[in-house]
């Protein structure tokens, strides 16, 4: 698992590529919710690699986070952000 598109803030999901199953996310901690959905620990996203070592995506990512609670996609028991599940051949 890596972070592939570090800066874009706008389209947070998880992209399962090739054979990935869903059950494959459950060895990472994310939660998930249903077959189109999962939950990403708040603090995994920084911790995968591809993640930019600048302070400035720290705030940006920060940022998001604080974004996503006001839209309701943070589920505060879990500390996780929603995100949907895509898939890629």
């Amino acid at each position: 698992m890596r972070l592939t598109e570090p800066y874009d803030f706008r389209k947070f999901k998880v992209l399962l590529k090739g054979a990935a199953s869903v059950d494959s996310l459950k060895k990472t901690n994310i939660i998930v919710v249903d077959d189109g959905n999962a939950l990403v620990p708040i603090a995994l996203v920084p911790a995968l690699p591809g993640r930019p070592t600048e302070g400035a995506w720290e705030t940006a990512y920060a940022d998001m986070v604080r974004k996503a609670r006001d839209h309701g996609w943070i589920d505060d028991g879990a500390n996780a952000i929603r995100a949907h599940i895509e898939r890629e051949a």
